[in-house]
């Protein structure tokens, strides 16, 4: 565990761009924290630094959002699996195919149960106001990568 960093939620596109700069296909990165807490926005920080233009949409309804070149540097899916009941309907998404060539960023991924991978870079944001923590579980995968102390 990686120690917590504090930040103004203005700044979460500074954060995801710390990570952009870094992320590579077959990583993936899960975001927890409460509604709110601001998943969404570290997402869209990190898609705005691999060259997204304008505000990337919400996956909340269609659960995966996917990106690719030249829109962004590198092929991504932005999964939301909040809706998500049960993780045997993962395996319709195809989201362990996918980490083949893609790198995934997956909001609420306690929603994967038992089947969440060891290697992902598990990210949980608490907050309150324009003030949010971030508080990484850095698998070995990423180490040596995690751009914070």
């Amino acid at each position: 565990m990686s120690a917590p960093v504090s930040y103004p939620e203005a700044e979460a596109a500074i954060i995801g761009a710390r990570i952009a700069a870094l992320l590579m296909p077959g990583d993936a990165i899960g975001l927890s924290g409460d509604l709110g807490a601001g998943k969404t926005t570290l997402a869209r920080g990190i898609l705005a630094a691999l060259g997204l233009v304008g505000e990337a949409p919400s996956p909340s309804f269609a659960i995966v959002q996917p990106y690719g070149p030249p829109e962004v540097r590198l092929p991504l899916l932005h999964v939301d699996l909040y809706r998500i009941d049960d993780p045997a309907e993962l395996v319709e998404l195809g989201l362990g195919e996918a980490r083949r060539d893609h790198a995934l960023l997956i909001e609420w991924p306690e929603h994967m149960g038992h089947t969440v991978w060891p290697d992902m870079l598990r990210l949980h944001i608490t907050g309150e106001g324009d003030r949010r923590t971030l508080t990484a579980q850095v698998p070995p995968a990423w180490e040596g990568r995690w751009p914070f102390p």
